[in-house]
Formats: C-alpha cells, structure tokens, sequence
C-alpha cells in the first residue's frame, strides 16, 4: 500500500512543518512506500523550487520508508528537472503522469516517457489518470511504455465494480506488459476489488491521512481474505461516497484540519475548501467511523 499525503498549502508557501509530521505518521504505521506530490500533493500547483524542498522533506520524514516523488509537468524539459531534483533528493521512485494542455497524441506520451526514463536511475511509476490528465491510455500504449527501461509499475484507475470485469480488465492489462512491471489500482473505493482482482498495489489517497486501516483492507487482500478486504471497504463506503461527491482531495483536506493535522486554508488557490454544509457532513462521517478506524 503506497500512501499519498496531503501536501498543505497556502498562498505564500508550503506548510513544511505540517507535511513533515504527516509523511512520519506514515513511517511510523508501517506502510509499504510514501507518495509525494502525487494528486492528493498538489504538485502541479508548486513551484519547481517548493517541489524540490517538499521531495527533500518527505525524503528525510519518512525514514526507511521508500518515498515516490512526483515528476509530472506540461514540458519534457520541466519533468526532466523535476525528475533530476527527486533523484538528488533521494526519492527510491518517480511518478509521471502525462500532463498537457494542449490534448496529447499517443505517440507524444510514448516519446514523453521514453525521454525521461532515458535519463533515469530510479524506478518510474506511470499514472494513468484520465480525470485530471484528460489523456486515455491504451493497453497497447501501456506494454509499449512498460517495456523502457526502469518501469516499474502503472498506476490504473479504479477497476470495474463487478469481480468478473475487474478480473478481466487487469489480465487484460498484464496480458500486455513484461512481467516484472506492476499494476496497481487508485480510486480507493475500488481499492479492495482491484487488489482482489489481481493488482499488485493500491495507490491509496486515504492510506495518506488513515494508513492503518488502508493497511488492514490491503493485507486481508494479500493474504486473499476477500470477506475481510471487502468488510472493510463496505464500512469505509460513506467516506466513499463523499469522495465521490466532493472529490477525494477537498474531503482530504477536510479532514486532515479536523484532525489537527493542518491549519485552515490547505489548499493551492483557486483550490478552496469544503463549504460549510459539506464539511459538516463530513465531520459526522468521521465520527460515525471512529469505532472502525479504532479496530485497525
């Protein structure tokens, strides 16, 4: 379970204290790596110079834990930069997703990744994010990608909701790529049904702010305990559908200043908060899952 923080914000600076206090939360529950300046990290609102210094926090908060740094940007030349400030910062891995304004072609995003894992010396995570990239891999794009050299995995969106599907969307997938690159699946709602159909990882957004419980649903998949993985997603399905509703960034954020975790006003403007109404809802929604949370 790879889990991707929040990265506070405000309009002057990052909140470096803050972040570095959320990634050792993340060291001390044990999970499998850190994401930084993934989605949930609001990385493509950050300068180059705020990236480098929050890779170098996350970097040094996390301890042994492996730490994936995000790389992507709309120019070649910046993501090669990007990539280049990871790696000095210590980052075990990269994760690149192909971001654009202009709508990109195949065999531009092909070009893209062949140019920076060119360049590399740690392992790249691909980020297969049509929401915010606005770009649809094929899975033919994808083995041709997976076959450069230091791919290592490709993050999916969520798989199906029926088992089956899910099933045949990942063997599908892995029908196309070398064998010793990964696939994991993001989207947490999905989380346990792709890890049950066959994804190596979950990529989780939650697993930043509550990694314990991530940690329970993603080893009862691991040692194939759908009944246990699925329980657990069933009990998380309110903060679901709130993700769903709001978007998994904002409830985040929400959350995070409820805990105490981060001052008002975390997120990257024109980003704003959750209004008022909404963030009620959301209080009551942790509440209600405080037992669960207590159980893991």
């Amino acid at each position: 379970m790879s889990a991707f923080p929040l990265t506070p914000v405000s309009e002057t600076d990052v909140d470096e204290s803050a972040f570095s206090e959320i990634v050792a939360r993340l060291d001390r529950a044990g999970v499998d790596s850190i994401g930084a300046l993934g989605s949930t990290g609001s990385y493509a609102y950050l300068t180059r110079e705020q990236r480098r210094r929050v890779a170098e926090v996350a970097v040094r908060a996390a301890g042994r834990t492996p730490v994936m740094v995000g790389i992507g940007a709309l120019r070649t030349v910046d993501v090669l930069r990007h990539a280049e400030d990871a790696q000095a910062a210590g980052a075990s891995a990269v994760l690149l997703a192909p971001m654009s304004y202009q709508p990109l072609t195949g065999e531009e995003v092909f070009d893209l990744y062949a140019d920076v894992t060119a360049t590399l010396s740690v392992p790249l995570v691909v980020y297969d994010n049509p929401g915010t990239t606005h770009f649809t891999f094929s899975d033919e794009l994808h083995g041709r990608i997976a076959a450069l050299p230091r791919v290592a995995s490709i993050k999916i969106p969520a798989t199906p909701a029926d088992p089956q599907r899910a099933r045949e969307r990942v063997e599908h997938l892995r029908s196309h790529i070398p064998s010793d690159v990964t696939i994991g699946v993001s989207g947490d709602p999905a989380a346990a049904g792709g890890l049950l159909a066959g994804c190596d990882a979950w990529y989780s957004v939650l697993g930043g702010l509550w990694p314990d419980v991530c940690l329970a649903l993603t080893r009862a998949a691991q040692r194939d305990d759908p009944a246990t993985a699925s329980s657990i997603s069933d009990e998380l399905a309110p903060l679901w559908k709130l993700f769903g509703e709001f978007g998994s960034l904002r409830v985040v954020s929400a959350i995070a200043e409820q805990m105490g975790l981060v001052g008002a006003a975390n997120l990257p403007k024109p980003l704003q908060g959750l209004p008022d109404g909404a963030r009620r809802r959301v209080e009551q929604v942790v509440e209600r899952l405080a037992p669960v949370l207590a159980r893991h």
